[in-house]
């Protein structure tokens, strides 16, 4: 018979290396769930935890502290996730109340009339203080210790932007010997204990929502100037990578239409919020790809002694098939009347505008919308997923997956023999 101890050990090896990179997004997050979901069904282990090393930003960073703090059982962390996502109203995240909305604007009022005279004030388009309460009921970070004691969990990364400094910071907690790290305006920063405040930083989208004080820094949104997103997990020990985004990562090219109409501030402002979230991803997996191809024609020997710790890395990535501008504009008039007539002041209202509504639509029909397309892009993908988490059920034993990005076509999975 086996014993406890054997039994943990073997489920901790079952996916050694392997670690979940959740993107930023705000409410398009949702999408991660939804394919979290379909992974608890296609591993066929759903209270083992697949992912040793978790890292998030943004609100994909609250989704990876959830799973972390039931490392110990991976289908209650994800069904903690449902229950949250499907039944989310907008007043969970920020105040949509009157004079809620009424005080943040005049506020943005006071600014605007009398900037010299306001130095040191909270300035945001939304009060994101009942976000903070649904952390506190959801999110028991005092667990995560435990869990890295036992070895169900390696590490936990949640990544935030110093305004001050600006460095990406990365805040884990992890096994004692995984350490620090500096490279140029990105740190890896160990704590003793990540705390709401790390996970409230990491989800200050610009503008939108406040910043964070931590120790002697301010920061906002981990998507700001983070322009490796996969990073964090390679430093902590990653070995292969799952990536959940929150976009299309190929987009046809578009075709470029005339127009008369100045672009609204929403219009704009989706722009910037694309820029912030989703450009760097396709960037960095097309270069952890490049390393890939490289490795296999350079000699290993000569490598190691130059002193270049490079190995390969086999990365996966979940994304989106279909952009969600289109369904955010479906929904974005089950908002609140008081966020409507705010967002409505920017052209968020508008067709054009959609772009930034589908990050600040935490309303549970768009929300459940999300997660079903995600579920299902992960469902038609289960072959090839359940390859990735596990070599070994490969047809031909001497062949390992590679997911492979061409940013040309699509996301595939290409399967190459090792000699």
């Amino acid at each position: 018979m086996t014993s406890p101890d054997t039994q943990k050990m073997n489920r901790n090896q079952r996916h050694p290396g392997v670690a979940l990179v959740l993107q930023g997004g705000g409410a398009r997050a949702a999408y991660q769930v939804g394919v979290l979901k379909a992974l608890s069904e296609i591993l066929g282990h759903p209270q083992e935890n697949p992912f040793p090393i978790i890292t998030g930003t943004s609100a994909g960073a609250i989704n990876a502290a959830v799973l972390a703090v039931h490392a110990d059982n991976f289908a209650r962390g994800v069904e903690t996730l449902l229950n949250v996502w499907t039944n989310f109203t907008p007043d969970q995240v920020y105040r949509t109340d009157f004079p809620g909305v009424a005080r943040n604007s005049l506020k943005w009022l006071s600014f605007f009339l009398l900037g010299a005279f306001t130095k040191n004030h909270r300035m945001s388009l939304f009060d994101n203080s009942p976000l903070e309460a649904l952390i506190a009921r959801h999110v028991d970070l005092k667990r995560i210790p435990a869990h890295l004691e036992s070895g169900v969990l390696r590490a936990v990364s949640v990544t935030a932007a110093g305004y001050t400094s600006g460095q990406n910071c990365a805040f884990f907690q992890a096994a004692p010997e995984m350490q620090g790290w500096r490279r140029s305006q990105r740190v890896g920063i160990r704590v003793s204990q990540l705390r709401s405040e790390h996970l409230m930083a990491s989800a200050a989208i610009p503008f939108a929502f406040p910043a964070m004080k931590i120790n002697r820094e301010f920061f906002g949104d981990g998507s700001i100037r983070q322009m490796a997103p996969c990073s964090p997990a390679l430093h902590l020990g990653a070995e292969r990578v799952f990536v959940i985004g929150t976009a299309k990562l190929v987009k046809d090219v578009p075709e470029r239409l005339s127009s008369d109409n100045y672009p609204s501030l929403a219009q704009i402002a989706g722009h910037a919020m694309a820029s912030i979230f989703l450009d760097t991803l396709a960037v960095d997996i097309e270069l952890l790809q490049r390393i890939n191809n490289t490795l296999t024609v350079v000699d290993h020997d000569k490598l190691k002694s130059s002193g270049m710790n490079l190995h390969h890395v086999d990365v996966c990535v979940a994304c989106p098939n279909e952009p969600l501008e289109t369904l955010a504009f479906e929904h974005v008039g089950d908002l609140p009347w008081t966020i409507r007539l705010l967002m409505r002041t920017i052209g968020a209202m508008r067709k054009g505008g959609a772009t930034l509504a589908s990050y600040m639509l935490f309303d549970k029909k768009y929300c459940q919308a999300l997660i079903d397309m995600g579920y299902q892009d992960t469902i038609k993908r289960r072959e090839e997923i359940a390859i990735f988490f596990d070599p070994s059920a490969c047809p031909l034993p001497t062949v390992i997956p590679h997911v492979t990005f061409d940013p040309g076509r699509t996301l595939q999975m290409d399967v190459t023999k090792h000699g």
